[in-house]
């Protein structure tokens, strides 16, 4: 017998001792598996992942989930100094830094598309409620708050279970998925430099008046071989 067995029998003799009909109810019409961690039938890391995430959930100080809060926090400071125009009642543009951005904080939109696809308030959206004087938490998805953290591990998960058990339809179990089509692999060196993304800028590479090579500047090409203007020709007849 473990000791976690033993514990729960102690537990089980104290209750019975105290509260009769409590441990006849846990034992005949609940069973173990639902409540005793040595009876659950499945794995217990998966509990305890769930146990430790419920825990964090009731915990939380802040509005958001620790890794959308540790996302958006930075964005405040890098928001300051940044110049913002209203345009009309709820869309601002945004300027400074390496990218402008035009944020309709109705839609909850900005022409940076980071706020579109993430959800979370980008730079731009920070500085264009801190501008309209709306909290930067209201822009931001309820999926990431901390509400549906904790209605996301309140309830019991339980564990698919193995495949041969799942009741899949028919029409999907007909189903045909085809991999994606492969296409030939080109020939010749495979391309490692990419096109520039927007605010983005390539460097020049400095080219050598001397050499004529690249990587460094005249004055400090080390090349004996320069350039022969100005002097003049030695294979000419006298």
């Amino acid at each position: 017998m473990t000791s976690e067995s033993r514990d729960r029998l102690g537990y089980m003799i104290e209750i019975s001792n105290r509260y009769p009909r409590v441990a006849e109810y846990l034992e005949n019409e609940v069973g173990f598996e639902k409540w005793s961690r040595c009876h659950y039938p499945g794995l217990r890391k998966n509990v305890q992942v769930v146990d430790d995430r419920r825990i964090v959930g009731m915990a939380l100080t802040t509005p958001l989930t620790p890794s959308q809060e540790s996302q958006l926090r930075p964005r405040f400071a890098q928001s300051n100094g940044r110049h913002t125009l209203q345009l009309n009642s709820v869309t601002y543009h945004v300027k400074g830094g390496e990218l402008e951005g035009v944020v309709d904080i109705f839609n909850k939109t900005c022409t940076c598309k980071e706020f579109d696809i993430d959800k979370l308030p980008c730079v731009h959206a920070v500085a264009a409620a801190h501008h309209a004087q709306v909290s930067v938490y209201s822009l931001v998805s309820p999926y990431y708050t901390k509400e549906y953290y904790v209605l996301a591990y309140g309830e019991t998960i339980y564990p698919v279970g193995s495949q041969s058990q799942w009741d899949v339809p028919n029409e999907v179990v007909a189903r045909i998925v085809l991999p994606r089509e492969v296409k030939d692999k080109k020939r010749g060196r495979p391309k490692t430099s990419r096109f520039p993304s927007v605010g983005e800028f390539k460097k020049r590479k400095n080219r050598c008046g001397k050499c004529d090579t690249y990587g460094h500047y005249k004055k400090r090409c080390n090349s004996q071989t320069g350039s022969t203007e100005g002097n003049p020709p030695t294979n000419v007849p006298v």
